[in-house]
């Protein structure tokens, strides 16, 4: 297996280094664009019964900056998966492109991810040396019978 994986790697010089860049992008790009990301929520953000609702704008403003969001959080997603077994922040990135993208379920997993303590200590972290409050932690998920 090591052997196959080697002289695969020996066999595409030029795709080995693009993804050696790509990583080496994601973990600095993580590192500034993370923190920028974290500062900018509301504090109560994730205590909230739901999600803030989107600003009123023009419809077709409100398309694009949507669109826009929705494929920067898909990049986020994407570095933060790969991030959990490359070098970067993998949940924390991951958690930034779940609260930038808009899809169904979304809001149960930011939640799931952030009642972790880790996520949010490193979280709040962030927050602290950007000069902003404390997230204030999720409500602890209520099971219906």
């Amino acid at each position: 297996m090591g052997e196959d994986l080697i002289s695969w790697m020996n066999a595409h010089p030029g795709l080995v280094r693009a993804a050696g860049v790509a990583s080496v992008f994601t973990f600095v790009g993580s590192l500034v664009l993370l923190p920028l990301l974290v500062a900018r929520l509301p504090a109560d953000y994730f205590a909230r019964d739901e999600a803030p609702a989107g600003a009123r704008a023009h419809p077709v403003l409100r398309a694009a900056l949507g669109l826009g969001r929705n494929l920067l959080g898909g990049l986020l997603v994407l570095a933060g998966l790969a991030m959990l077994v490359l070098p970067g922040q993998g949940l924390l990135t991951l958690l930034a492109g779940l609260v930038l993208s808009d899809f169904p379920g979304k809001r149960r997993l930011e939640l799931r991810l952030v009642r972790r303590p880790a996520v949010l200590r490193a979280l709040n972290w962030m927050r602290r040396r950007a000069g902003r409050p404390a997230l204030l932690p999720a409500a602890p998920s209520v099971t219906r019978e």
